[in-house]
């Protein structure tokens, strides 16, 4: 079975219980994400990873709302939630999304599922290195590979951010990556802070289409280039990068 499984908290730094947002009159951020994998052709199941703590209530009431499976697991080790999740749904291929790409486009992320062949590959993704936009991001990999990265990885990153191991050891796996056909990896439609969710509300309630594809967006910002400018110059990956420092300072007390 393929399963997808979104990680989903409240308790982001940057922009707090951004996951539950109103993206328009309707739908939040997270009801975004799933509305739009959704339409994927090849995921079985859809399922809310998110954690025990008290304040995630509210996202397991928009799950059993819209009728979406959800698990409740550890809130720092996010790559043990996800593999207490994949093996308690019994996944034997599970397809990563992140809670804060509410226009996570289901063809590209079924272009990545197509070229995963676990007799071939155990990792397949579309962001080593980036071509895509940030908010497209899909990773695929079978069970038996999150198995071995959850027993093998110790440092704070890989915990936190579930596939790190996969390319810090790529030595260890056999890795494709997907690449779209002109790197337009410098747009960005994920949400990490308030100029974020400003941007993607205006695709939203301009973008008349539903699923809003990436060919949507493209097309819209070529109508209207001045909205790009509300969010450039942002990190990539830098939840990732503050994560790195904290390994230096594990690694220290070894």
């Amino acid at each position: 079975m393929i399963g997808c499984i979104i990680q989903a908290r409240m308790g982001s730094i940057r922009l707090p219980g951004k996951v539950m947002k109103k993206l328009d009159e309707n739908y939040t951020v997270l009801h975004y994400v799933i509305e739009q994998i959704s339409n994927s052709k090849l995921i079985d199941k859809i399922v809310i990873a998110t954690t025990t703590l008290k304040e995630d209530d509210v996202i397991v009431d928009l799950a059993k709302k819209i009728h979406v499976d959800f698990f409740r697991g550890d809130s720092q080790d996010v790559l043990d939630r996800y593999y207490q999740c994949a093996k308690h749904f019994s996944f034997s291929t599970i397809v990563r999304i992140t809670s804060d790409t509410p226009l996570i486009d289901p063809r590209i992320t079924d272009q990545v599922i197509t070229k995963f062949d676990p007799s071939k590959y155990d990792y397949v993704c579309n962001t080593q290195p980036r071509t895509f936009p940030q908010g497209t991001e899909t990773e695929v990999f079978s069970f038996s590979s999150l198995e071995y990265i959850w027993n093998k990885a110790t440092l704070p990153s890989e915990r936190e951010h579930v596939t790190p191991y996969f390319y810090t050891h790529s030595e260890k796996f056999r890795i494709l990556n997907i690449e779209n056909s002109e790197n337009i990896s410098h747009l960005r439609w994920c949400i990490d802070v308030e100029n974020d969710l400003k941007l993607v509300k205006i695709f939203v309630n301009g973008i008349k289409n539903r699923p809003i594809l990436t060919n949507d967006i493209l097309q819209f910002l070529k109508k209207n280039p001045e909205v790009f400018e509300l969010n450039k110059g942002h990190i990539i990956n830098e939840g990732y990068f503050k994560s790195l420092k904290e390994d230096e300072e594990f690694q220290k007390k070894q």
